[in-house]
């Protein structure tokens, strides 16, 4: 491999993230999600009454330029077939926003395609039900007709809210909240969805299911509870469980997801759509949008990105005292949070000092965004500026945040589960809860061997280890919850794991090896499809990604004293691969919710090849 080409390619990455770094120091790129967020936001400022035309007829062009030759929408590019949600999403926003008509070929073709996958009826996604019950478009589905008192009560009756993953409570309370009162909001020019149905019922399929889980739920309410069902206190409760968690831009826990269901809740609770409260919480996701495109992100991903890309460029030899080093130093710095969350209910004794993933987060740390700050900003917190003291609060924070069986969460150690048949939504599993997950896991064991020269002689990181090695799948493989999926998972693992000193010579390290091997493109690079995260089994995307790539050979170079034939092919395949930026660029290769929610990052074209490219030339001298 020739050591020029690797060095030349480094560099010009490294000049064009400076050129793109904010006068304060962070990076923001657009955390692209699909068109879902686009859709929601037309229906919504068309629910309210705001004309602002220019942003409408932006976000419909976007979302009419995302459709494909046989009407559909996809949440992903290799999507077999395409995806009755977001068709239905899209659908709804096109006609809604005025722009387009039924009559329009796409449209009809957008029709044709939902009414072949059975219509309406047959959409499983929790957004997309909730936002055509609260419309109008179809009846609310009955497990959400679940009294408020079940969370929320003097008493204790009932279950536990905090059960759920803190991204699952912020979209449950507001969803509740309308479906206790059969909320429906239209407008004059809303369209009228009743001809994507097949037959007269505009119920759920799926619904049909809740049935057993829902009477078993009541049954085990006293009588008492559900006569208050519709009681003030509750309702209450629940809208100050929303309002205790609007971050300072005006979203609720940063989310433009959870945020437009909150106002439709206040909406349903009597609050005028010009009351003050609604007006901050719409420019809380007005302030999500992409800057120079027409895009609402689900969250911004400024920490993240900051952080990761610092690190990557520090890798990539730019020194700590270089000014764009410092101000990103800086800026994660004043981005530590030392507010106290849900997440202090299972560790509360454990005072705050986490980051999070978007600008303005103050009350929802998570431990891959701690752990890539950290990383970040460890020169900047010396004893002489006084910070260090926060950054040792940092790292405690999140090594408390580990769990019980060893690995780490992303956002709130593990609690009790609620019972695995109460909800039936298509991605429930995967974001109801928050387990530990091994990418996070072993990203932590990275930032401890790699920064903190910790290894498995100490028996705790002995025993996460143990946890990894356990999650390891037949074929040699693991899973990652955050990135797509199994390239991600394995890639993480075997890093991780030498990291903290687990010999190369470990057969599960030696099998993971082979099955990356085994998975290699016929061009050098690898590639996998967002189908595996769906299916939960390994399918190939028949492309290279340069993130993939990147994942599978940061585990090759962990394990390997010299460069092997496959790893260079790797290589050479990874350089062609930021050369060309073919379709495979932009594909999306992070996970938000399995099977509905995939996210393009931009930053990781660049975060993952540097560090790789950078590693490669360190340890083999190239």
């Amino acid at each position: 491999m020739d050591s020029n080409r690797i060095r030349e390619q480094i560099d010009r990455m490294a000049a064009d993230l400076l050129g793109q770094q904010s006068q304060d120091g962070a990076w923001r790129m657009c955390f692209d999600s699909g068109t879902m967020t686009d859709s929601y936001l037309i229906i919504v400022m068309r629910l309210l009454g705001r004309a602002d035309e220019h942003l409408i007829r932006m976000l419909a062009a976007r979302i009419a330029s995302k459709q494909e030759a046989n009407g559909s929408w996809k949440v992903y590019p290799d999507e077999s077939g395409g995806n009755l949600e977001a068709t239905a999403e899209a659908y709804f926003a096109l006609l809604y926003a005025g722009y387009y008509y039924e009559d329009d070929p796409r449209m009809v073709n957008a029709k044709q395609f939902i009414l072949q996958r059975g219509g309406l009826s047959e959409a499983r996604s929790l957004l997309t039900q909730v936002m055509l019950a609260a419309t109008g478009q179809a009846e609310w589905p009955r497990l959400l007709r679940i009294p408020l008192e079940a969370f929320f009560s003097d008493s204790g009756i009932g279950l536990d809210l905090f059960s759920l993953s803190g991204h699952a409570r912020v979209h449950l309370v507001p969803i509740l909240i309308m479906a206790n009162k059969q909320f429906v909001l239209r407008s004059i020019t809303m369209p009228n969805l009743s001809a994507l149905y097949v037959g007269s019922s505009r119920t759920f399929t799926n619904d049909a299911t809740w049935i057993s889980a829902l009477s078993g739920f009541i049954s085990s309410l006293p009588l008492s509870s559900l006569l208050e069902q519709h009681s003030e206190k509750a309702l209450e409760g629940a809208e100050k469980f929303m309002f205790d968690r609007i971050e300072p831009n005006g979203t609720l826990l940063t989310y433009s997801t959870a945020t437009i269901l909150m106002i439709l809740a206040l909406v349903a609770l009597d609050y005028s759509p010009q009351s003050p409260a609604v007006n901050r919480l719409l420019g809380g996701i007005l302030s999500l949008i992409c800057k120079g495109r027409p895009h609402l992100q689900v969250a911004s991903s400024e920490i993240w990105d900051t952080a990761m890309l610092s690190y990557a460029l520090r890798e990539a030899g730019l020194p700590s005292h270089h000014p764009a080093m410092e101000r990103a130093g800086a800026y994660l710095l004043e981005k530590q949070q030392f507010r106290t969350g849900d997440w202090a209910m299972r560790m509360p004794h454990t005072p705050a000092g986490g980051w999070g993933f978007s600008d303005v987060n103050t009350l929802y740390p998570d431990v891959d965004d701690s752990v890539a700050s950290l990383r970040a900003v460890r020169p900047y917190a010396t004893e002489e500026n006084g910070l260090i003291a926060n950054w040792q609060r940092g790292l405690n924070w999140t090594l408390a945040m580990r769990n019980e069986d060893g690995g780490w969460p992303a956002f709130e150690r593990k609690g009790k589960q609620l019972p695995a048949s109460f909800f039936t939504f298509e991605g429930s599993s995967d974001i109801s809860t928050d387990p530990s997950t091994v990418d996070l896991t072993c990203r932590m064991l990275g930032f401890l061997g790699n920064e903190l020269e910790m290894t498995i002689s100490q028996q705790w990181l002995d025993d996460s280890v143990r946890w990894v090695l356990s999650q390891q799948k037949r074929d040699g493989s693991w899973y990652g919850r955050w990135g797509i999926a199994y390239i991600h998972g394995t890639g993480a693992a075997i890093q991780g794991m030498m990291a903290v000193g687990v010999s190369p010579d470990h057969p599960a390290v030696r099998k993971g090896l082979k099955w990356l091997l085994g998975i290699q493109n016929s061009d050098g690079g690898w590639g996998e499809s967002c189908t595996s995260d769906k299916v939960k089994h390994y399918v190939p995307l028949h492309a290279s990604t340069p993130s993939q790539t990147a994942w599978a050979l940061d585990a090759l170079i962990a394990v390997y004293d010299k460069p092997t034939p496959a790893m260079e092919k790797g290589m050479e395949a990874l350089l062609q691969q930021l050369a060309k930026r073919d379709a495979a660029y932009s594909y999306p290769t992070g996970s938000a919710l399995p099977g509905s929610v995939y996210v393009h990052y931009p930053s990781n074209n660049y975060i993952w090849p540097m560090l790789t490219l950078s590693t490669y030339a360190k340890k083999y001298g190239t």
